[in-house]
């Protein structure tokens, strides 16, 4: 048994055939390919890459991690102090959108905690870590 068209099924082939016969509505334009392609001055001074400077990333500082029961958890209160398994002499990691990308140490500028770079992890360092 054959099974009938779509509507929407009919217009599709129509519109290849359209296509195929090289009128689409009586309307149909030769593009050069010079006209797809950028200017060489274009490329030359990368404004094409521009754009990438102001996407915005995500940068965080981790000073260190610990794990604790659900009981010791819920003991917290106002005051409390909860101990890192990082020592105070080891580098903090920076995380650029929670891929690790450097380390460094804890700083104070203007009032306000900031990060010295102390290594930049290489990529090939990172694809490291991945395995």
């Amino acid at each position: 048994m054959a099974e009938e068209e779509s509507p929407m099924q009919e217009q599709n082939k129509d519109d290849q055939e359209q296509m195929n016969k090289g009128d689409l509505n009586g309307k149909t334009e030769a593009m050069e390919l010079s006209e797809m392609q950028p200017d060489e001055g274009e490329c030359m001074d990368n404004q094409g890459l521009d754009f990438l400077l102001d996407v915005p990333l995500e940068i965080t500082v981790e000073l260190g991690r610990t794990k604790i029961q659900i009981g010791d958890l819920l003991k917290l209160g106002q005051g409390s102090v909860v101990e890192l398994e990082k020592m105070t002499s080891e580098p903090v990691e920076i995380y650029v959108n929670q891929k690790l990308m450097a380390q460094g140490e804890v700083v104070v500028v203007n009032e306000k905690f900031g990060v010295r770079l102390t290594n930049i992890i290489s990529p090939g360092e990172r694809v490291k870590k991945l395995a």
